[in-house]
């Protein structure tokens, strides 16, 4: 896919918003467009803590104070944009009504794409964290804006992020059996939803997004071990036992309902997507599960040294 093809002689400039530029993800995003060089004033980054965006805006990207549950900063933020990326928001629940604000402004605003950032197989999947995202496909569809599903892998951070505590137990703990998921990280999912903001045709296009190679939870602690060189072993626990275990590590309980929920759905294979959309959209093969533990290993090393 050409980058930045919107923006070559003769076409008309394309104004991009992307939504939660202050997460993790949606900053990934902005920088992977600057990356592709589209002019930084073409791009709109939208969050609640500004300032946590200051940086961008000395490289010219245009950055508006925008809530998921403030109306009338939506609008605002939504004043001459064609595209929009929408990182779905982080409270299980309450992010649907927010959604459904989101799109509603976008409507308005007369919005030419919609990227939206879902979970795999959302259509068939049963994992209560995806009900959410059903929803907000579900509105989409019924909203009649251009839109494009970015049906998101299971993020490596969700494992990487928690190495020093793999180390300090010597285990990984979780309800996932021999299930399998393709996982991905945040930079190769930033750089997808990316292309696919600057591609044309891209309304009504469904992604499946993870790494080529699929993992178990077993194969996660033999990497965490690999990269380590401590014996980290795979615990799995019965889903009542495995959310008492997140509890105990400080994870609220109605949250570690739903995270060991989603380690029965990746038993089923609830997370196993298929194809390399991925990668083809990327342009290289996907970041693996071995590589990113072994970044992660190296940095956790540094830190500590």
């Amino acid at each position: 896919m050409g980058d930045s093809q919107f923006f070559h002689e003769g076409k008309t400039p394309m104004t991009i918003l992307v939504t939660g530029a202050t997460g993790k993800l949606g900053r990934l995003v902005v920088e992977a467009l600057l990356e592709r060089n589209v002019p930084a004033e073409q791009i709109v980054a939208g969050g609640r803590n500004t300032a946590r965006l200051a940086d961008l805006a000395q490289l010219g990207v245009q950055v508006r104070t925008m809530d998921y549950s403030d109306p009338a900063s939506l609008r605002e933020a939504f004043v001459g944009i064609e595209k929009v990326l929408l990182v779905s928001g982080n409270e299980p629940g309450p992010r649907v009504a927010q959604h459904l604000d989101v799109i509603e402004t976008a409507k308005d605003a007369g919005v030419q794409l919609l990227a939206y950032t879902s979970i795999p197989n959302a259509d068939t999947t049963t994992m209560a964290l995806a009900s959410d995202h059903q929803e907000t496909e579900r509105a989409l569809r019924n909203s009649g804006i251009p839109h494009v599903l970015l049906r998101n892998g299971w993020y490596l951070e969700n494992y990487t992020e928690q190495l020093e505590g793999y180390l300090q137990h010597g285990s990984v703990f979780g309800s996932a059996g021999e299930g399998r998921l393709n996982g991905a990280t945040r930079a190769d999912l930033a750089q997808a939803a990316a292309a696919v903001l600057l591609a044309e045709d891209q309304a009504g296009q469904v992604y499946e997004l993870g790494g080529e190679e699929s993992f178990t939870l077993g194969d996660l602690a033999r990497e965490v071990s690999a990269a380590t060189g401590q014996t980290v072993t795979y615990q799995d626990l019965p889903e009542e036992d495995f959310s008492h275990v997140l509890v105990g590590a400080g994870v609220p309980d109605f949250f570690a309902k739903i995270l060991a929920d989603s380690d029965r759905g990746i038993a089923r294979g609830d997370l196993l997507v298929e194809g390399n959309a991925l990668s083809t959209l990327i342009g290289r093969p996907a970041t693996t599960l071995g590589e990113a533990v072994h970044a992660a290993a190296a940095e956790l090393a540094t830190q500590q040294a």
